[in-house]
């Protein structure tokens, strides 16, 4: 079933017509935020899981469960701060991931609890800020496996999971979401599309249960200055594979900063006739920065910082390592500045690349 042949969900719609307004801002990493606060191993436990075995340390998911004012805060500091969409702390929120911590029970919990610890922080800002709106984004990760390609160079054809395994856990978790009330879903670091086609396969199939649809995003990863994704897309061929998803944006985040994503994101906004998105990292990891990265949140760096002649119809820079109250998305983010208006995709290119 096609997706447009489907209700879009009331607050789907307000997204879409904000979208057409201006620059709309996601909010920033939840991991450099909770890194910060430098949480001990019997603050993930709490006394719930006092007993379980190995170390739970590390698995900021299950914060929503135990330390769920610690994830509120934060959300409300974004808030505050000027983003317009919160990602659930959900990013490892699949039994693929979790059986790491072997708490694969818990997914449903999980992403349930942090719709509505996300919900809370979204309602207590509107509430204090009267005519101003704000969105919960479910937010799905690319998972801890890929189905591309072999982990085992002695063995090509080695997989750790099955193309049904990895649907069957992304359907799990976008259950979940969708059934606590996510606004709309964000499949984000995507490095393996085929991974990321098991997780659409699972929306589409949660929203042929339900008979209504909600936005979805998609936001891939280059992991190098070659201008690939891990499994060796190119930005063009990364679109052409998943545009038949109908997602309201594309775009790239994390690995490349902003300069180095610039041209990437160019080209989406060139070869793309839905809107964009780019959220770089803030440089490499650095543990001698107070953030842990060496970007400064201050402002969005002048290579990515967009402008009215850019064809970038939704934006967000610097998100990996900002502090809410010098996030770019303060009052001073472009706001004001309007996006470009869509145009219909070119004719795909007849190019051996393109068709991957």
């Amino acid at each position: 079933m096609s997706r447009q042949r489907l209700p879009l969900n009331p607050a789907g719609e307000r997204l879409e017509a904000l979208l057409r307004q201006r620059i709309v801002y996601l909010d920033g990493a939840m991991g450099t935020m909770i890194q910060q606060l430098k949480l001990q191993e019997a603050d993930y436990r709490g006394d719930r899981f006092a007993s379980h075995p190995g170390q739970l340390k590390g698995n900021n998911d299950l914060l929503v469960i135990t330390k769920p004012a610690v994830i509120r805060d934060i959300h409300r500091a974004y808030l505050d701060a000027g983003a317009d969409i919160l990602e659930t702390n959900t990013f490892n929120g699949t039994s693929i991931a979790m059986e790491d911590y072997a708490m694969t029970d818990l997914v449903r919990e999980l992403n349930t609890e942090a719709v509505k610890v996300a919900r809370e922080a979204v309602d207590a800002f509107k509430a204090a800020n009267p005519g101003k709106d704000a969105f919960v984004a479910g937010a799905i990760g690319p998972t801890n496996k890929t189905l591309s390609m072999s982990r085992d160079v002695n063995d090509s054809a080695k997989r750790d999971v099955t193309f049904v395994q990895v649907r069957d856990s992304y359907r799990e978790q976008v259950d979940a979401l969708i059934d606590a009330g996510a606004d709309l879903l964000l499949c984000e670091t995507v490095f393996d599309t085929l991974v990321l086609k098991a997780a659409l396969f699972a929306i589409d199939e949660a929203f042929e249960a339900r008979g209504f649809r909600i936005p979805v995003m998609i936001s891939g990863t280059i992991t190098d200055q070659s201008g690939r994704t891990l499994t060796g897309q190119t930005t063009e061929s990364f679109w052409n594979s998943v545009r038949h998803a109908q997602p309201i944006s594309i775009g790239m985040n994390c690995a490349l900063g902003g300069e180095q994503m610039r041209p990437h994101i160019a080209e989406l906004a060139r070869k793309a006739d839905i809107f964009v998105s780019c959220y770089p990292n803030a440089g490499l990891p650095n543990p001698l920065s107070p953030t842990g990265f060496p970007k400064a949140p201050k402002t969005p760096p002048p290579s990515s910082r967009p402008s009215p002649a850019t064809a970038w119809s939704i934006s967000s820079v610097a998100v990996a390592a900002p502090r809410p109250p010098t996030s770019p998305r303060s009052a001073a983010a472009p706001k004001s500045i309007r996006p470009a208006s869509l145009v219909p995709s070119p004719p795909r290119s007849s190019s051996p690349d393109s068709s991957r």
